[in-house]
């Protein structure tokens, strides 16, 4: 239950730990989104066929991590500082350590297979092992924070906006860094990656720090005695699989990811090489930052009027008939190609200030269903179907890649990749997204089913149970 006497109220402390949370995930988070791919083609030599290939796996092996952890989680004693809080300042270190470890330019010297070997390594240990200790319980820390709806949406607000900050820092930063002219062709230089890494883990740990500092955990639920455990994993997938809520927010989230991190993998090949201007990618990233930020500002006045469920279907919508219009209209300027993807940043900011409240959502649905609070377990679930998005993103996006025939030895050389190769290039940047947020819209709309009056009865149920 929440003790309201024995801990602070809810206030910006918290919202602002939160953001700090997600401002030190997305240093290493989308620091991989937006240029491992490119750094171990360009910069290593691996195919991009390779290197999607090994995201996809390793996110398969979130399977086994992300649950595990979930279920530590829901499993650990409730201490002074709170449930989910300890993960976090013991793995600030090990996962922003583990980040460094893949950029590292002496790989290039290796044979084909140990580089593969080390990306593989390196990529499994960062992402399935140490990402996964601090982000289940960052996550699931949301609803012991604060029950209210309000707070929860204020928290997803505030986590959006930090990993919307961490991103401007990336995207704005390393293309003008990391990037040099050769010949005439943007190139990126793998020695300035690797250094702008060490910077960004730093950070990371000190960001992760203030959060530990900042949010109070104030929600202890109650359990009876051994009720997580008596609940084995076999049957949490059996109640998981029955849950059309969660079901159905994992199947929006992956195609999200699917769209969005397509949009991010593919900004290291359109801005360099299709419109040859990296520094073009860093006035895109400041676009989708004012795109996030009008999105930001629109989302709580038009959740409470219209609800979570229904502003994330009707902006997703509009976000896909952007890219479509973008395919169709293949605007030569660079500058108009940024000016019509803020729109879509716009449309898919929406459904990502109110992503995190969403689940929580979830989670108290599952409570009413199942009789059993499994935030850890039930985060976990979600936090593994994200990942299977990210894979199939950083997948597809390494196959279509190897499939219009991109040379990454001409890459590295400076040399221009064919016209076919450019055309198919801004195919992958604008349909796939397209097709993404098309899905995330139908599913929201018609298969999610907490929308705003069944939420309100859910809070309601709750309320009514912890008096």
């Amino acid at each position: 239950m929440e003790n309201r006497k024995s801990f602070p109220t809810f206030g910006i402390r918290d919202k602002l730990g939160y953001l700090f949370g997600d401002f030190g995930n997305d240093f290493t988070f989308i620091l991989s989104t937006m240029v491992l791919m490119k750094f171990y083609t360009d910069v290593v030599g691996v195919t991009p066929g390779a290197v999607g290939t090994i995201m996809m796996v390793a996110r398969f092996v979130d399977a086994f991590t992300d649950v595990t952890m979930g279920r530590i989680c829901d499993r650990s004693r409730q201490k002074k500082t709170g449930k989910f809080k300890p993960w976090i300042l013991k793995m600030a270190v090990p996962v922003a350590g583990a980040s460094f470890l893949m950029y590292q330019t002496f790989v290039a010297d290796f044979s084909p297979v140990l580089k593969i070997v080390y990306l593989f390594v390196t990529y499994i240990l960062w992402g399935s092992v140490f990402y996964t200790s601090i982000n289940i319980p960052y996550g699931s820390m949301a609803s012991a924070i604060s029950s209210d709806p309000g707070d929860r949406q204020s928290l997803s607000t505030y986590r959006t906006m930090g990993g919307m900050l961490a991103g401007a820092i990336i995207g704005i930063g390393l293309p003008v860094i990391a990037y040099e002219k050769i010949e005439g062709r943007e190139v990126i230089v793998g020695e300035k990656v690797t250094i702008l890494a060490g910077i960004f883990s730093v950070l990371a740990v000190v960001c992760y720090l203030l959060c530990y500092k900042l949010v109070t955990e104030r929600v202890q639920i109650e359990m009876p005695k051994n009720s997580v455990r008596n609940n084995s994993v076999s049957q949490m997938l059996v109640n998981s699989l029955k849950n059309r809520a969660l079901v159905s927010i994992i199947a929006a989230s992956v195609v999200m990811l699917l769209a969005q991190l397509t949009m991010q993998n593919m900004a290291a090949y359109v801005f360099p090489d299709y419109y040859n201007n990296a520094t073009a990618q860093s006035v895109s990233t400041v676009s989708m930052m004012g795109g996030m930020i009008v999105a930001a500002t629109l989302s709580k006045p038009l959740v409470r009027r219209f609800g979570k469920a229904e502003v994330s279907a009707v902006s997703n919508i509009f976000a896909a008939a952007v890219c479509f219009a973008i395919f169709i209209l293949r605007p030569q300027n660079v500058w108009v190609y940024i000016a019509l993807q803020s729109l879509c940043w716009l449309g898919l900011g929406m459904f990502s200030m109110v992503n995190w409240a969403l689940i929580t959502d979830v989670i108290d649905y599952s409570e009413i269903k199942n009789g059993i609070r499994e935030d850890g377990s039930v985060y976990a679930i979600y936090s593994f179907a994200r990942k299977l998005g990210q894979a199939l993103a950083a997948g597809l996006s390494g196959w279509l890649l190897t499939a219009i025939g991109y040379n990454e030895n001409a890459a590295a050389s400076g040399e221009q990749q064919t016209e076919n190769v450019l055309e198919g290039i801004f195919n992958i940047s604008t349909l796939v997204p397209a097709v993404g947020f098309a899905l995330l819209g139908i599913v929201m709309w018609f298969w999610y089913p907490l929308h705003k009056k069944q939420v309100e009865e859910n809070v309601r149920i709750l309320e009514d149970k912890r008096k």
